[in-house]
């Protein structure tokens, strides 16, 4: 398996894994406990990770959001908690969420340690979301560790996406109404970016470009290491729908 193939293999499971924290009913009500409804626990827990910043700096970070929308809530929030500390506990709930679904998957101290040798040769440069939510606390208990690095790794994915997206030719929003053409409101847009008619081609460049920013990170791994992060990602995104 090459180092393209294992980014590729885990790419859309480990986007899932790593987001399925962030509206789950438990994070949700521990995050309204320290004042935080569910949109602005989203915003402060995740964007928290850049430190106590201006609104701006999270919406570059973030990309794909109006940030007409985003600003403001974070604006808003951050007067009442502090991100660093939104981040803290947005973080916890991650781990916790790992704790409760991963709890009988083998081999996830492989997939900890394959998922460490890639985040330790990433590129920080360009890809702040992913470098602050990197300097995060991990929990010991493997399980929450897991989750947590799989929300890194989503972080690395979607910060590397972002910059290929701009370097492709396209704009964050043209981006977002290309892949999520039913949550163009969601992200704060009134109506959709026009898009240019080569908007497919652009996008399939971005998506070559974001992996070719990938690869050396991966090219780290031991073919052993390949191989335990793929197949505990998949079990790892299987045990998000166990009923499935």
């Amino acid at each position: 398996m090459t180092a393209r193939d294992t980014l590729t293999a885990i790419a859309a499971p480990t986007g899932d894994i790593g987001a399925h924290f962030y509206f789950h009913p438990a994070t949700v009500a521990a995050l309204k406990e320290i004042g935080l409804s569910a949109f602005p626990a989203y915003v402060l827990g995740r964007g928290g990770a850049l430190g106590d910043v201006p609104a701006a700096v999270v919406s570059a970070a973030f990309g794909y959001f109006n940030p007409d929308t985003l600003g403001p809530t974070w604006t808003k929030y951050r007067e009442r908690v502090s991100p660093p500390v939104a981040a803290e506990a947005y973080w916890h709930e991650c781990g916790r969420r790992g704790a409760e679904l991963f709890a009988d998957i083998d081999g996830l101290d492989a997939y900890v340690e394959a998922a460490d040798v890639v985040i330790e040769h990433a590129p920080v440069a360009a890809l702040p979301l992913f470098a602050g939510t990197s300097q995060l606390e991990c929990s010991d208990d493997v399980p929450a560790r897991s989750m947590q690095k799989a929300a890194v790794l989503r972080e690395l994915r979607g910060s590397a996406h972002l910059v290929a997206v701009v370097a492709s030719g396209l704009s964050d929003s043209q981006a977002h109404a290309i892949k999520r053409p039913d949550d163009v409101a969601i992200f704060g847009w009134e109506t959709p970016p026009e898009l240019p008619e080569n908007a497919d081609d652009l996008m399939a460049a971005a998506e070559d470009l974001t992996n070719t920013i990938l690869e050396p990170a991966f090219a780290a791994l031991s073919t052993e290491q390949s191989d335990a992060l793929v197949t505990a990602t998949h079990a790892m995104h299987a045990a998000l729908t166990p009923d499935a």
